[in-house]
This record gives structure tokens, C-alpha cells and sequence, in this order.
């Protein structure tokens, strides 16, 4: 396709997108309407929404744009799986400038079509709008399937600790492509295309994990939100925590200690939940820490002394795009 997406005009940059699109059993009515229907069996919808800023969350000289549908749409399908939920359906919108290349939006519309395939969900619909800066906004829909949703407030004191997925690969892969660098090629793409364990969160909810929730702005960070909502003290174990030896190269060469990526750095997605003690875990799951009483406020302990998360924050910091 040759052209801008002000040549193609709305109506027919909105045919070439949805032209793209597969669809599910859950779709009843997709693309092409006022509004799609999506089935819940359940009775309950659960949804998310998330919002990418080009040159805040991806930039176009590191990531193509199938590269950023990926990421778009797994980030919002791994909050609905870290719910205990099966993701059905994702909702787009897309702002652009007009003198953006067609087959970018396009190509952006391949990744989060094939990325909803792998989470077994489907792109329903959604609007595009005239801007200046790109912003993909993503709206992600889930099914519980007659489950309760587990929440970051279940936690209990004696509680286990697991996660599933992978830990700083992404943060890792940013260290990388910050350098001018193309490889390791792993994690370079960990950071493109992170891999969330869909099904994990289902899973886990039917082992009866306590609390849950997916890794985006780092383990320690969003480990935080689960002792603060329950009130509890979370304590890692670092010598349970695996480094891949090529992770630790890379620490080496940009002078970093791996670990500060494993503990701080988010969008690997990976899922961090909470279990009786008792439960007897699937191999996939690596049991990390455990869960305590309070000692004063509900915090986050590594080896039993305070970590600073240094965890991802919207409003924090702004030196370091992406």
C-alpha cells in the first residue's frame, strides 16, 4: 500500500484496518457498527485500558509498528488475565498525523491482530482521530468464566509468593537499544514484543492464588500495590530469583547489577501472584518470596531489608523515553 493516511482519508483508513481483522466465537458483531457485542457468559466483563504516547512508551527507530501493536495489545490483555480472566476482545484508538505512512497504521493493526490471537481475543472495533503525535489507546475486555476475580487485596500472611514469565528482560532489552545496540537479540525484542503468559492468570485463579497481578512497572512496584492493598509485608528472596548469565553480560558491559533490572524493571508482563501455602504449584510457576505480618507499614522487603523500587511512574522522572 503506497500513501499517507491523509490520502487514504477516515472511512478508508478505517476499511484497510479492519480488513486486517480475524475474529472470534465471542464476537457477535464486530468492526462496521455503531457499537460491537461481545458474548459474557459470565455475566461479568472484566476491563482495562491503557494509552501509549509515541516517544513516551515506543519510538519508531526502535520498534516497528507490528512491533508496537504487539506491545499494545499484550499489555492490556495481560491485565486481564492477571484478574484470573480469559481476554476476549481489545477496543482501538488510534490518533496519527496525516502525513503518516498507511502501512504503519497497518502493520500496527497486524501486531495487535495476531497479538489477541495468541491471547485467544480479537480487535472489535474502536476510532481514529486526527493528531499530531501518534497515541494508541487500548481498551481490553475479559470473561471470568464463573471464577472470582482475584484482586491485588487477597494476601495473606504465610502465603507463598510465584511468578510465571519472564523478570527484566524487557528492562534489559531498553539498556540495549539505549546503547545504539541491536543484540543480545532476545531481550531486545523481550523489550518490542514482550510475551505475557495468558494463560497463567486463569490458572492460577483455578489453584486459588490469593492475589495477583502482571508486571509493568517492575516486581517490586507492583509487588508494592499487593502489600499495600493487603496489608501485608512481601519479603523476595534474591537467591530464588534466576539471571540468565547472558543478562548478567549485558550488566556487565553497560555497568549495571542485573538485579536492578529483575527487581526494577517493568513491561515484561510476566505474573507475580500469591498462594496458600499448601497449593502444590505446576512447574511453570517459581516460588520467590512469602508473605508476612506487617511489621510496620505494608511494604516490600528484599532478603528482609527495604528495596527501593525504583519502579516505572508516569509522573515520576521523564529523562528516559519509553
Amino acid at each position: 500500500m503506497k500513501g499517507t493516511v491523509g490520502e487514504l482519508g477516515e472511512f478508508g483508513l478505517i476499511r484497510e484496518l479492519t480488513s486486517r481483522l480475524t475474529s472470534t466465537p465471542a464476537v457477535r458483531i464486530g468492526p462496521g457498527d455503531d457499537a460491537a457485542v461481545v458474548t459474557a457468559p459470565d455475566r461479568r466483563v472484566v476491563a482495562s485500558t491503557d494509552v501509549l504516547l509515541e516517544g513516551r512508551h515506543f519510538r519508531r527507530d526502535w520498534s516497528t509498528a507490528y512491533d508496537v501493536g504487539r506491545k499494545a495489545a499484550a499489555q492490556n490483555l495481560a491485565d486481564i488475565a492477571a484478574m484470573g480472566a480469559v481476554p476476549t476482545a481489545i477496543l482501538l484508538g488510534l490518533v496519527v498525523p496525516a502525513e503518516l505512512p498507511a502501512t504503519w497504521a497497518t502493520e500496527l493493526m497486524d501486531g495487535l491482530r495476531d497479538e489477541c490471537q495468541v491471547a485467544g481475543a480479537a480487535v472489535v472495533g474502536g476510532d481514529v482521530v486526527r493528531g499530531d503525535t501518534i497515541t494508541i489507546a487500548i481498551t481490553a475486555l475479559g470473561d471470568l468464566r464463573n471464577q472470582e476475580p482475584v484482586t491485588r487485596a487477597g494476601a495473606q500472611p504465610g502465603d507463598v509468593v510465584a511468578v510465571t514469565g519472564w523478570l527484566g528482560w524487557s528492562a534489559a532489552g531498553h539498556a540495549v537499544l539505549s546503547r545504539g545496540f541491536r543484540s543480545p537479540r532476545a531481550f531486545v525484542e523481550a523489550h518490542r514484543r514482550p510475551e505475557p503468559p495468558y494463560h497463567a492468570g486463569p490458572a492460577a485463579a483455578g489453584l486459588g492464588a490469593t492475589a495477583m497481578t502482571d508486571i509493568s512497572d517492575g516486581l517490586v512496584a507492583d509487588l508494592g500495590h499487593i502489600a499495600e492493598a493487603s496489608k501485608v509485608r512481601i519479603d523476595l528472596r534474591s537467591a530464588s530469583i534466576d539471571i540468565p548469565s547472558q543478562m548478567s553480560d549485558i550488566g556487565t558491559a553497560v555497568g549495571v547489577d542485573p538485579m536492578q533490572w529483575v527487581l526494577n524493571g517493568g513491561e515484561d508482563h510476566a505474573i507475580v501472584a500469591t498462594f496458600p501455602p499448601d497449593v502444590k504449584l505446576p512447574a511453570r510457576w517459581k516460588v520467590i518470596g512469602e508473605v508476612l505480618n506487617p511489621s510496620a507499614l505494608p511494604q516490600v522487603t528484599v532478603d528482609g531489608a527495604p528495596w527501593a523500587s525504583g519502579g516505572w511512574d508516569h509522573f515520576g522522572d521523564t529523562s528516559d523515553a519509553e
